[in-house]
């Protein structure tokens, strides 16, 4: 709400430039986002493979260690600000966090918001008129992240009641977290390359279509996400991993 704001505010003042400036931040932003999402990839490729070694290692009997079994522990970035986490001792200082977070939060939603805002505001629109889309992306977005954080408790409750079960959540989580960035970044860099280059024909065009359509590979993504989840809880029960705690406990 304050970006479209301000936005919708500012525009006028730089709308002879807005072209220049569009381009260039545009080729920056994309940049910045690909990249971002294949290190991610990376990183989470090496925690899945890790996770993994540590849950073989458990179905032959050996038992994981407390670090093992927090992989939000070992990474690097949490040993440079691992200092910060104590001054977060109260719910409401999620608070912060959040807002913070909805700072650099570029989704393809929000991107078109703060488009409609510069555009509407460039055609003299009221700046109470322009203030009703960035209100309903709130309430949407207030919305679909608390059905998200009621699922998430509820896994993370079935989770973290086991050793087997934290394991093999970590190693799905960061599993289909490689998936979702590869496919997103993926087709971002290949976007990026099919308009620098003009490149051309069926795949390239399926390519450019599914950019244009972004909305689409977001419910796709979705898909993604519940199929893999049903087929690991199907996986899980099938091989009986529960049994795993037992056996090695005895």
């Amino acid at each position: 709400m304050l970006a479209a704001a301000a936005i919708a505010l500012t525009v006028g003042t730089f709308k002879s430039k807005i072209p220049f400036i569009s381009d260039i931040g545009g080729i920056i932003g994309t940049s910045v986002s690909i990249l971002f999402l294949l290190i991610m990839a990376y990183i989470n490729l090496r925690i899945f493979l890790s996770v993994y070694k540590k849950f073989n290692a458990y179905k032959q009997g050996i038992r994981p260690s407390d670090t093992d079994l927090n992989i939000q522990l070992t990474g690097p970035l949490n040993k440079v600000f691992h200092f910060s986490f104590k001054f977060i001792n109260k719910s409401w200082h999620m608070y912060f966090i959040g807002f913070l977070f909805g700072l650099g939060f570029d989704t393809a939603s929000e991107i078109t918001l703060l488009a409609l805002s510069a555009t509407n505001a460039s055609q003299g629109m009221n700046i109470w008129l322009i203030m009703i889309f960035p209100i309903l992306f709130t309430v949407g977005m207030s919305l679909i992240d608390t059905l998200d954080n009621l699922v998430m408790v509820g896994a993370y409750g079935w989770a973290f009641s086991k050793p087997s079960r934290k394991l093999y959540y970590n190693m799905t989580i960061t599993g289909i977290s490689v998936i979702v960035a590869v496919i997103i970044g993926g087709l971002e860099a290949l976007s990026a390359l099919a308009s620098s280059l003009k490149l051309t024909g069926s795949f390239w065009d399926a390519i450019n279509l599914m950019t244009d359509h972004f909305g689409m590979v977001g419910i796709a993504v979705i898909a993604i996400f519940i199929g893999c989840w049903v087929l690991s809880i199907l996986n899980y029960k099938l091989r009986r991993y529960d049994q795993l705690d037992q056996l090695i406990s005895d």
